[in-house]
């Protein structure tokens, strides 16, 4: 009976380690050469957030309400190719696997660029971007509890302008 637990508890472990989403992802490539990594943390996101009115340059777009919400925020530029096709098999297992939905895509001279999000109709828990091209690929996660209204108000203020 005790070799049925640890056999379970091992399988538990396993299972959870597949589990790929923008922080695994950041822990995997952020350490290998020829990759840039920025990671901003929950921390990082409420000092920022308590910044009144933090405004794009030249824009007339409130950013704070976004700000506030976010959880979590992971940048990886890759010029390996190796690595990048790597990078790039993981995030698109880790996008089938989390309900997803494809926001966009641009193709262009050999560069493609996808951008996802995953939440319900009334909040975006994460928005995915991957883009290659040639040289290197862009990897950014951005995890929160962000309100689709407000989401949905900044694009089309910043539309707007």
């Amino acid at each position: 009976m005790k070799k049925l637990y640890i056999l379970v508890a091992m399988l538990l472990v396993s299972i959870s380690a597949l589990a790929q989403d923008g922080r695994s992802l950041y822990n995997k490539y952020s350490d290998y050469d020829n990759v840039e990594a920025v990671y901003i943390s929950p921390a990082m996101f409420r000092l920022i957030g308590k910044i009144p009115d933090i405004q794009m340059e030249g824009e007339n777009v409130n950013l704070a309400p976004i700000i506030k919400s976010l959880s979590g925020l992971y940048i990886l530029t890759i010029s390996n190719q190796d690595l990048a096709a790597d990078l790039a098999a993981d995030v698109n297992r880790f996008i089938q696997k989390g309900d997803y939905e494809l926001l966009m895509e641009a193709k262009d001279n050999g560069e493609v660029t996808r951008m996802y999000t995953v939440g319900d109709e009334r909040t975006v828990n994460s928005f995915v971007l991957l883009s290659r091209d040639g040289e290197e690929t862009n990897f950014i996660c951005i995890d929160g509890t962000i309100p689709r209204d407000q989401l949905e108000d900044l694009i089309a203020k910043a539309a707007a302008e």
